[in-house]
């Protein structure tokens, strides 16, 4: 066989396989004839004409996701990186103008994503920024589908996925929030303080009325037992003065036994002689006993006599004149 036929069976051979191609799921194939575009092919074996068609390009349908991040500034004057995720895919029906219209669909939704952000961030302060994230990629989305259609391209979602201030912006935020915080603390510990003292001075409260209880209660028991100290006493023969100053005596010497068995007492009493007790005694007496005669002498002592005009007048003991005469002389 001449070499010649085999190369041309061999060029035949390989324009013939040429004119077979596959397109993979999910994309879509643009064929050109003499530089014009023929048609869209899509998934599967396709079959063109070699040397007159050719394949001009492949579009990519799957969902694809485009990440922009952005430098801008929020309305208090704090500069922020943005990222922005922008997903989207080509429109099967629009292929045509998705290849043909926009060369560069990243650089132009891009674009639009720094126009849309650089107009909406300005207007709201910092913390406006972390609590509207949302509408700021609603409001991406909407610009993006407005103008992205056009192009065959579908605005699937946007993502604000990070919101990235000054390092010295957030150093700022960290100490307030860890301030507040604090001051909560604060106020949970002051309350906890306060409810302890208040439980304490109720407990201090009722300890003492327990205590002023337990007091009285011993007075009222020590009453009665030198009521019925006297009464033994009195029927012994000895009076009630002498028998009160008999008990006080008693419990002098009780109170000095009882300094006495505590062997850390540094207190003193002056004076302590050996007959202190029995001048104590005297005194006692003596003073009862004049208590006694005033008494009987104000007992004795005659009444006062109210006049008409309500004003009383006193009289001496000494004088025997009928008080009515002095009060009504022409009688």
């Amino acid at each position: 066989m001449d070499i010649s036929l085999i190369i041309i069976l061999v060029i035949g051979l390989f324009i013939f396989l040429s004119s077979f191609f596959t397109v993979k799921q999910q994309s879509s194939v643009i064929i050109e004839r003499f530089g014009k575009f023929l048609n869209v092919r899509n998934s599967g074996l396709q079959l063109k004409i070699p040397l007159i068609d050719r394949i001009a390009g492949r579009v990519n349908l799957k969902i694809q996701q485009l990440d922009v991040i952005i430098e801008t500034k929020t309305k208090d004057n704090v500069f922020i990186k943005m990222k922005v995720s922008v997903q989207f895919n080509v429109i099967q029906e629009k292929v045509y103008e998705a290849f043909y219209k926009l060369e560069y669909p990243h650089d132009q939704i891009t674009a639009y994503v720094f126009d849309v952000v650089r107009a909406e961030v300005p207007k709201l302060i910092l913390d406006d920024v972390f609590e509207r994230k949302d509408d700021i990629a609603i409001g991406v989305k909407r610009e993006l589908n407005e103008a992205m259609m056009t192009y065959g391209y579908d605005i699937i979602n946007t993502l604000v996925t990070d919101i990235d201030p000054d390092i010295q912006v957030k150093n700022a935020m960290n100490r307030i929030n860890a301030a507040d915080r604090e001051k909560t603390a604060a106020m949970f510990e002051s309350e906890a303080q306060r409810i302890r003292i208040v439980a304490k001075a109720k407990a201090e409260a009722e300890s003492k009325k327990l205590q002023g209880q337990g007091i009285a209660d011993q007075r009222r028991e020590i009453a009665r037992g030198l009521v019925e100290s006297v009464e033994v006493l009195n029927n012994v023969g000895i009076n009630s003065q002498e028998a009160s100053a008999l008990i006080v005596i008693t419990q002098h010497y009780d109170t000095l036994q009882a300094i006495g068995a505590d062997t850390n007492s540094n207190l003193i009493l002056l004076p302590n002689s050996p007959q202190a007790a029995s001048d104590m005694l005297n005194s006692m007496v003596t003073s009862f006993t004049a208590s006694n005669i005033i008494g009987e002498q104000m007992k004795k002592q005659p009444k006062r006599i109210k006049k008409a005009d309500h004003t009383a007048t006193d009289f001496n003991p000494s004088d025997s004149t009928n008080p009515e005469e002095k009060i009504n002389p022409e009688n």
